[in-house]
């Protein structure tokens, strides 16, 4: 039992789990779990409980059970108590001091973060204001490598996302010379197919690595099927570079996804077997977002934003290039509106960067949420300031296929502009050698470069 004082009111909280639900930013999953504050009041006393909640309480109390639960045995097993002793005397309260405070550098951030469990990530950003967000993220720095280097200082990468309703392979082309011409495709080059058939997939793949290997572009492709299509196209040869799949914060949602990390674990491996990265081998894409649980009925009475957090824990186990929270995406029922969709993002990327993972975001809203262009830029450029790894290119910011709106390629060409922000170095390397880049540094390319020009769809 927790409690607090506010005024001549007692608040009491029957357990962690409760106490972090009811301390939790007001959005819509919460409220339809029933496990939300029931007051505004009831809200900040939460937070005050929670403000003075020593650090070491969160490896004494699981939010979900260890022994029936595979992520929170994850999370207790792999414990760095080594690295998470500097902080061990802190409060809650107390941490967000320090990581707001000049000792919390970035070679310390990095230093602290396999000592922190999900469940302290997600506490702390329940304390923080959006400034503190942005602030505490801003000074983390989780880099990765596979053809390129993404997350270095000064950088902001994108994925290209050139999706088609039908999987054409000319549209698909024409998409992705639109993004390369913008300077996109640096994180990845990835498409969500239309189907999720092996034969679908393996021709995709062989598309991707087509362009790529004509263009000697230094990036890396994936086709986001599930998992285990994926392990059994490279049982046959094909040219995958990286392995994606859907992740949650409980084994329950990731079993209703069809995976366990035993299975993870078996991908990963396949993929590093091939040996295709050339800078590095973070071989792993994960996709994240908040709800996925609920809608699983996979929660245990657990807010989503700590089982977000939680499922960043999944991803680190992975060594992951990309994890990429879908903010936004699986509707107003668990974001209700621009305001949730813009704190949940920020909050997304917070404990992913202090939890050590290279957090990138979907910035993106389905068409029946109340959200706007407006919430999108205004979360596209706080997530920029904060030093996001990686966001979203989708033609028109509008992906025709999945039925969802998200960033366009021109929005990461403004960031990059508005924050001095560059491409990952390789990839930038080939955008000036193909006169994508002018003399200033600028994605201004003059016409379309010779080289492009195979990308066109045949008349």
């Amino acid at each position: 039992m927790y409690t607090a004082t506010i005024g001549q009111e007692r608040y009491r909280f029957a357990s962690l789990a409760d106490l972090l639900a009811q301390a939790s930013p007001a959005r819509s999953g919460d409220r339809l779990a029933g496990i939300a504050a029931p007051s505004a009041a009831a809200r900040v006393a939460a937070q005050f409980a929670l403000a003075d909640l020593p650090l070491p309480r969160f490896l004494d109390e699981a939010v979900v059970p260890y022994e029936s639960d595979e992520v929170t045995r994850l999370i207790i097993d792999t414990h760095d108590a080594a690295a998470f002793a500097p902080v061990a005397h802190l409060t809650v309260g107390g941490l967000r001091d320090f990581l707001l405070s000049d000792a919390a550098t970035t070679q310390t951030l990095a230093a602290l973060a396999p000592g922190l469990t999900p469940e302290m990530a997600a506490a702390v950003s329940k304390l923080c204001r959006v400034q503190d967000l942005l602030v505490i993220a801003a000074k983390c720095r989780v880099v990765t490598r596979f053809r390129c280097t993404i997350g270095l200082p000064g950088t902001l990468a994108v994925r290209l996302q050139p999706n088609h309703p039908t999987d054409d392979p000319r549209g698909i082309a024409a998409s992705i010379l639109d993004g390369l011409l913008l300077g996109a495709g640096d994180a990845t080059i990835g498409i969500n197919p239309a189907t999720d058939s092996a034969e679908r997939t393996h021709t995709l793949l062989c598309l991707l690595d087509e362009i790529r290997s004509k263009l000697a572009i230094p990036t890396q492709s994936c086709v986001l099927s599930h998992v285990t299509t994926t392990l059994a196209l490279i049982r046959r040869g094909a040219p995958v570079d990286l392995v994606f799949q859907s992740i949650g914060g409980t084994e329950a949602v990731n079993r209703s996804f069809g995976v366990s990390l035993a299975l993870l674990e078996e991908a990963r491996e396949a993929a590093l077997a091939l040996r295709r990265g050339t800078v590095g081998d973070n071989v792993m894409y994960f996709e994240t977002g908040q709800g996925s649980a609920l809608s699983a009925r996979a929660h245990h009475g657990v807010d989503q934003q700590t089982l977000e957090a939680r499922a960043h824990a999944v991803a680190r186990r992975f060594a992951p290039l990309l994890v990429n929270t879908v903010v936004g995406f699986i509707g107003p029922e668990y974001l209700a509106d621009g305001k949730e969709i813009i704190r949940a993002g920020l909050e997304d990327h917070f404990c992913g960067k202090l939890l050590g993972v290279p957090m990138g975001c979907d910035i993106c809203h389905t068409n029946h949420a109340e959200a706007d262009q407006d919430d999108l830029d205004t979360l596209l450029a706080l997530l920029a300031a904060a030093g996001v790894n990686f966001v979203m290119g989708v033609p028109g910011g509008d992906d025709i296929m999945l039925g969802y709106q998200s960033t366009a390629f021109h929005d990461s060409v403004a960031m990059r502009e508005l924050f001095g922000r560059r491409p990952a170095p390789e990839f930038e390397t080939w955008l000036a050698a193909q006169g994508v880049f002018d003399d200033r540094g600028r994605i201004r390319p003059p016409g379309l470069p010779p080289r492009l020009r195979a990308l066109l769809p045949a008349a």
